[in-house]
């Protein structure tokens, strides 16, 4: 977007909303609230961040939540009787679907009367237009760049001599390097190590549909599935396989259910796809030399995932311009530069790459003088990220297929036709909307 007609879009913005003063309570500031990650290490650095924008916005008073621990079904409800945040970020197939049943705030009025062309364009293409809906409305701007790569033991490599995964890699050499690495079988054929892991999800089993070609929705209408055409349906074939057939790569209950991390830092999987969100928690849990390769090629590209996490403002604030002095804030430089040095978020602008890596590395020099740390950032310089596809009805979609994946992959007892039904339901959800 460009700044042309800046003025107009300022102007207008004026006329449909009351100045700061005109809201303030009585003790003269406006008081918002901005809920996000309740992890660890997130409440310190954003009260220490909010600190900074007291300083530089005294007529604003933001108070930080931490999420609900059951976000998911928690937010549409506050949502729906008034008492969400002001602001607040999400992430995945669930911002966009806020987004689209009417919860979040249209930004594209705020972006063209305060953001130029270069801020914009630092960001990763596919994940900024990730950030609208399909009828155009902007929900959201990026928090940060959470990008999939494949860590992997090279400890493990090095004992099986097996050649570590590089950018030459695609889905033939990660099934050959699955099956040298694991370890031996009991009799039940459970291998000692596992060759690899992913996350059952919604983003994380659409990079490998990507990579075959195919799509879970139809880019030119948001009301008709491609889950069912055969690039999909031989993507979840070729990961299913894997889990159940070759048992080359662990489903959650072959590793009692913890995280994907957790399970690669304790030794029992030899490779992860897994994210730049999990970098500090892996350098530092892993008692092992750790590596990191991009993503494996699929059959026709290859793919990355750039996660949808981004930060958004309720559609029921009282407050729309001081929530937005907020955004402003969250998107920019210093507090993408905090997140980062905080847990090693990624940054969402581009030109901030270079700097991530040297926060890294100066904590982890010995683990990571070898590791290419900028593997992450890979999909985002060079174009081949790709973000959750939403359906024009994404709520339903993402329920009916969550079903389906526990089914085919989790528990094994269904094959992947499963998705042939299920892309057809989704689909059938999606017409009254298309009609209406």
């Amino acid at each position: 977007m460009r700044l042309a007609g800046a003025a107009a879009a300022s102007a207008t913005l004026a006329a449909c909303s009351p100045t700061l003063s005109s809201r303030a309570s009585r003790d003269g500031k406006v008081q918002l609230v901005y809920q996000d990650w309740r992890t660890d290490w997130f409440p310190e650095m954003a009260q220490q961040m909010l600190e900074e924008f007291h300083e530089t916005h005294p007529n604003i008073q933001v108070f930080y939540t931490p999420d609900p621990e059951n976000l998911l079904e928690q937010m549409p409800l506050d949502m729906e009787s008034g008492t969400a945040p002001d602001v607040l970020a999400g992430c995945c197939d669930w911002l966009p679907a806020w987004g689209q049943q009417g919860y979040l705030l249209d930004l594209a009025p705020y972006v063209r009367a305060d953001l130029d062309r270069e801020t914009i364009e630092e960001w990763d293409p596919a994940q900024y237009r990730a950030l609208f809906t399909p009828d155009g409305l902007q929900f959201a701007l990026p928090k940060y760049h959470g990008a999939l790569a494949l860590y992997y033991n090279k400890g493990l490599f090095d004992a099986r001599r097996v050649d570590y995964p590089d950018a030459s890699w695609d889905h033939d050499d990660y099934l050959a390097a699955m099956k040298r690495v694991c370890g031996d079988r009991n009799r039940a054929g459970v291998p000692e190590i596992w060759g690899s892991m992913m996350d059952v999800a919604w983003d994380r089993i659409q990079v490998h549909v990507n990579a075959w070609g195919g799509r879970f929705v139809n880019p030119a209408d948001a009301t008709l599935s491609m889950m069912a055409m055969p690039p999909s349906l031989e993507a979840m074939e070729w990961i299913r396989g894997r889990m159940w057939d070759d048992r080359l790569m662990a489903s959650f209950l072959d590793v009692q259910n913890v995280e994907t991390r957790r399970a690669f830092v304790d030794s029992r999987i030899a490779m992860v796809e897994d994210g730049s969100w999990a970098l500090k928690d892996i350098l530092a849990g892993a008692n092992f030399s750790v590596g990191v390769a991009p993503m494996p090629a699929g059959p026709v590209r290859r793919a990355t995932l750039a996660t949808t996490d981004g930060f958004a403002i309720y559609s029921g604030t009282r407050y729309p311009e001081a929530a937005w002095e907020l955004v402003k804030f969250l998107i920019s430089r210093e507090y993408g530069l905090a997140m980062a040095r905080a847990n090693f978020l990624q940054p969402a602008r581009a030109s901030l790459i270079d700097q991530w890596v040297e926060i890294v590395r100066s904590e982890f020099a010995t683990r990571t003088r070898d590791v290419d740390i900028a593997v992450f950032a890979d999909g985002h310089l060079n174009g081949y990220s790709v973000t959750a596809e939403v359906f024009a009805n994404q709520a339903e979609a993402s329920r009916l297929a969550r079903a389906a994946w526990q089914q085919i992959f989790t528990l094994g007892q269904a094959p992947v036709d499963l998705m042939r039904e299920v892309s057809s339901q989704i689909e059938a959800l999606q017409k009254p909307r298309r009609e209406g």
